[in-house]
């Protein structure tokens, strides 16, 4: 009987599994439908289901209506730029925080962790008008340099390596004649890779999915993906199928890094559970 039990509980837990991959996977694949069409697929009455035969045409038109290439260039510099600083920075600080003693240590953890509590349109402002005064507006400095850590990933370091980087393993390195950028290099880096995957793959999401500071920093004629995908959908009548071409190429480096990280990730969560 217990094993009925057992059977009936995973044949649920796999239903509800569908059913949350197929509704989250629904607005993407209606997305490519949409993309693939012309506009006036959108009133047809049942709305189509499979993909037309115009996706070709309107990704051509994407190009040819605003710097898309260009956008995309600049996104993943910037995105991809950020997410190694932020892994690379926030790994040296949360192991500085977590296992190495210094005066103030804790005040410094505990300032850096409230600066998330700071809205950052408060920093609009001031951030543009350093920007000018250091002549970066319009270049992609002004996007990555700003962005070099933060806050989030230095606590989500240092609460990782606090539990997964044994003490033991530290002073067995120290023994052995290690120095600190030895331990850093040969053994901290190693033990935060499932860590630094997600931070790297989430830092990398939310530089990608940033509209509001490219748009004020950046010229219409050096966007990024987000800023020309809203260059897209403007106008008078929205040209959605456009829009959702230009959409669907700009999702797609976000896949190609979850493909790429997504062994990580899973690896990570695995380790975090197999501990708990």
């Amino acid at each position: 009987m217990p094993r009925n039990g057992a059977g009936t509980a995973r044949t649920l837990t796999y239903l509800t599994l569908m059913a949350v991959a197929f509704f989250s996977a629904l607005p993407l694949y209606y997305s490519v439908v949409v993309a693939s069409r012309d506009n006036s697929a959108l009133a047809d009455v049942p709305p189509p289901l499979v993909p037309g035969g115009n996706l070709v045409a309107n990704i051509g038109r994407v190009f040819d209506t605003v710097p898309f290439a260009l956008a995309l260039f600049n996104s993943v510099l910037v995105a991809g730029g950020i997410a190694i600083s932020v892994m690379f920075f926030s790994t040296l600080a949360g192991f500085a925080f977590a296992k190495l003693r210094f005066r103030g240590s804790r005040i410094l953890l505990v300032i850096t962790v409230a600066t998330m509590m700071v809205p950052t349109q408060l920093g609009i402002i001031p951030l543009y008008l350093l920007m000018v005064k250091l002549e970066w507006t319009g270049s992609m400095y002004a996007l990555v340099v700003p962005a070099l850590t933060n806050a989030f990933g230095v606590f989500f370091m240092t609460q990782y390596l606090s539990r997964a980087l044994p003490t033991e393993l530290l002073e067995a390195g120290r023994v052995d004649g290690c120095s600190t950028w030895g331990l850093v290099w040969h053994v901290v880096l190693p033990a935060a890779r499932p860590a630094a995957a997600v931070l790297g793959m989430l830092t990398f999401m939310s530089a990608w999915n940033d509209y509001f500071w490219p748009l004020v920093v950046l010229t219409p004629e050096n966007p990024t993906v987000q800023v020309a995908l809203s260059t897209l959908a403007a106008g008078y009548v929205s040209d959605y199928a456009l829009s959702l071409a230009g959409t669907a190429l700009g999702t797609l480096p976000l896949v190609i890094v979850f493909a790429l990280l997504g062994k990580q990730v899973i690896g990570g969560i695995m380790q975090g559970a197999v501990k708990g």
